[in-house]
C-alpha cells in the first residue's frame, strides 16, 4: 500500500507494483482526445450514528448495533466493521469535508486482509489482531519496491504491517491509537499532522488504530471522496495501481448493496 509523497508500501503476497501511466493524448483534426471521467466514487453505505467521542469506555461498542446486521449482510467480522464506523464517524468530526465512507475502509480491508483474517488471524475484543499479519519483505525482487527498515530483522527491509497494511514509515506518520479521547487526537486529525506523543501513536496491528490511520491517510490525499476524482486519487495514494483501485471499488461497492 501507499506510494505516493504521503509514503510507500505494499500489498501481501508480493502483489506487483503497477505504475500507472498517463496516455499520450491523440491529436485527431487538430484536437486531442479528452480522457474518460473516473468513474463515480462508490457509496457511503449510509450515515454511521454519532456517538460520543469523548473519555467514555468502551467508546466502539456503541456501534455494535449499527454494525451487526451489516457484518452478517456482507460476511464482515463485527468487530472489524465496528472500526470502520468508528473511523468514519472520527473523521467526519475532524474534517467533514472528506465525506470517508465506512465501504472504502471496508473494500480496503478486504483486498489488503481480508477483514484481518489473512492466514488464520483472529480479532480480539480489544481490536489487537493476531498472528501479526506481515506483508514480503521490500527487497525489489518479484515486481515489488525497495523499502528499508533497519530494525525490520529481515534483511534490512521493510515489511507491510497489520490489516491495512502500513510500513513502519508511514505509520510514523499516521499512526494514531484511536481509543484514545477525541480531543487529544483532534489537532492531528484535523491538521493531517503526527500525533504529538508516542502514547497516542497506536499499533497498525490493532484494527480500531489501523482503519482511523487509513482514514486520515485518505482524506489527506484525496481531498473530498465523495466525488470521482478524490476517490481515485485517494485510492492511488494508498496503491499506486489502476488494478488495485479497481478492487477497492468493486468491494466497497458490494458493501454499499
Amino acid at each position: 500500500m501507499m506510494t505516493n509523497s504521503y509514503g510507500s508500501g505494499r500489498r501481501l503476497a508480493g502483489a506487483r507494483l503497477t505504475l500507472v501511466v498517463a496516455a499520450t493524448a491523440v491529436a485527431v483534426a487538430g484536437c486531442s482526445a479528452a480522457p474518460d471521467p473516473a468513474p463515480a466514487a462508490p457509496g457511503a453505505g449510509g450515515p454511521v450514528p454519532a456517538i460520543r467521542l469523548d473519555a467514555v469506555t468502551a467508546k466502539i461498542d456503541q456501534l455494535q448495533a449499527w454494525a451487526r446486521p451489516r457484518a452478517d449482510k456482507y460476511g464482515i467480522p463485527l468487530r472489524a466493521l465496528e472500526a470502520y464506523g468508528y473511523a468514519t464517524v472520527v473523521m467526519a468530526q475532524a474534517q467533514p469535508g472528506c465525506h470517508l465512507g465506512w465501504t472504502t475502509l471496508a473494500g480496503i480491508a478486504r483486498v489488503e486482509s481480508n477483514h484481518a483474517r489473512f492466514g488464520g488471524a483472529t480479532i480480539a475484543p480489544d481490536g489487537l489482531v493476531a498472528p501479526p499479519i506481515r506483508g514480503v519483505p521490500l527487497n525489489g525482487t518479484a515486481g515489488n519496491a525497495v523499502i528499508l527498515d533497519p530494525k525490520s530483522g529481515h534483511g534490512g527491509y521493510a515489511r507491510a504491517m497489520g490489516p491495512f497494511q502500513f510500513i513502519p514509515d508511514t505509520w510514523k506518520h499516521w499512526g494514531v491509537r484511536a481509543g484514545a479521547d477525541y480531543q487529544a487526537l483532534a489537532a492531528a486529525l484535523q491538521a493531517a499532522k503526527p500525533v504529538a506523543t508516542n502514547d497516542l501513536s497506536g499499533n497498525p496491528d490493532n484494527i480500531d488504530d489501523a482503519a482511523l490511520a487509513a482514514g486520515r491517510y485518505l482524506c489527506a490525499a484525496g481531498g473530498d471522496l465523495s466525488t470521482a476524482n478524490g476517490w481515485r486519487q485517494a485510492i492511488l495514494a494508498y496503491n499506486h495501481s489502476s488494478v488495485y483501485v479497481g478492487q477497492v471499488r468493486s468491494a466497497a461497492t458490494g458493501y454499499d448493496a
